[in-house]
């Protein structure tokens, strides 16, 4: 029987923008704990969503209680996939249009081979993981964070997997939020107090930031630059691989926890409390609303000309 403490792990959202008590649903599993399929909900394009990806065409998003959705029009409509799981679903990854994974609490594994309309499980992560994030160079290499210093990687498609040293020392067990990379291919990892690691071949190496808040994502951007964002609307952006940092004015107070560059250059970044900034200069410099429903963000997808956002709540619709 599992103890008490890890009965009630922490549940974070995708890019860890919140840390909440463990729900209902998850706390008491012990050892005879069966975990089983997924509602068909009517309702679930209102359950929490914690990630969403492009898989070719297909837009591919995922939540609470096993929920997996798919859009094959942009968005204008959406059905539920089946998943042999309820477990909350906390990272997406696909290589192609039809080859991908999902992770979530309790070290669920799953991968789909048809763009995510069905899903099989793989071995377990571990019962005590929480996943962050899921990223795959090809159809065997993989890598996957999470809580409290989880790293892994798989060479076989995710049926095995072996721990990977990230940080150290008292940063052990700092929170590892998302993989990103960039054309270049090289992967980095934003973690929990001002964390950031940099791929040095198959290893990854520590990025001073001059911000010390929790960095909850980043991405490469189209012109090699790369940009971080965290804590209380704070952003970096550096040109030349990590070595300088500068700081950008966001024009938020919001966590910022999501981001994209859109087809024509436009940066967007979104976060708590409906908080979306946007930069038209590659992340020189920002403008910000409030969107007034005031969801909090926890993914967006560029979709033609539809900026898709998804939330806490549920589908978050078009920002553009």
């Amino acid at each position: 029987m599992m103890s008490a403490n890890r009965l009630r792990l922490l549940a974070c959202s995708a890019l860890g923008a919140l840390a909440l008590a463990a729900t209902a649903q998850e706390t008491g599993k012990g050892a005879g704990f069966r975990d089983t399929a997924a509602y068909q909900a009517p309702l679930a394009q209102r359950a929490p969503l914690m990630t969403a990806v492009r898989a070719g065409e297909r837009i591919v998003a995922a939540g609470d209680f096993g929920t997996i959705l798919v859009s094959d029009d942009g968005g204008r409509s959406w059905r539920q996939a089946a998943t042999p799981t309820r477990a909350t679903l906390t990272a997406l990854h696909f290589i192609d249009a039809r080859h991908g994974w999902a992770a979530g609490h309790g070290g669920v594994l799953l991968e789909t081979r048809d763009g995510g309309t069905q899903w099989t499980r793989l071995a377990s992560l571990g019962a005590d993981v929480v996943p962050f994030a899921l990223h795959f160079e090809d159809e065997r290499r993989g890598l996957a964070v999470g809580a409290f210093g989880y790293a892994a990687m798989t060479e076989d498609g995710g049926r095995n997997w072996n721990p990977v040293r990230i940080s150290a020392g008292e940063y052990a067990d700092q929170h590892l939020y998302a993989i990103f990379s960039g054309p270049d291919k090289r992967r980095w990892i934003t973690a929990e107090g001002g964390g950031l690691y940099r791929a040095e071949g198959d290893a990854f190496v520590p990025v001073p930031l001059p911000y010390k808040g929790s960095i909850w994502g980043g991405m490469t951007l189209s012109d090699g630059a790369v940009l971080v964002w965290g804590m209380r609307g704070n952003l970096l952006r550096s040109e030349d691989g990590g070595r300088s940092w500068r700081s950008v004015a966001s024009g938020t107070q919001q966590a910022l926890t999501a981001g994209v560059q859109r087809t024509g250059g436009e940066v967007v970044l979104a976060g708590l409390g409906g908080a979306v900034v946007r930069s038209q200069d590659a992340g020189r410099s920002f403008g910000a609303q409030t969107r007034p429903e005031r969801q909090s963000h926890t993914a967006l997808v560029e979709a033609g000309g539809a900026l898709l956002s998804f939330t806490l709540a549920g589908l978050g619709g078009d920002i553009k």
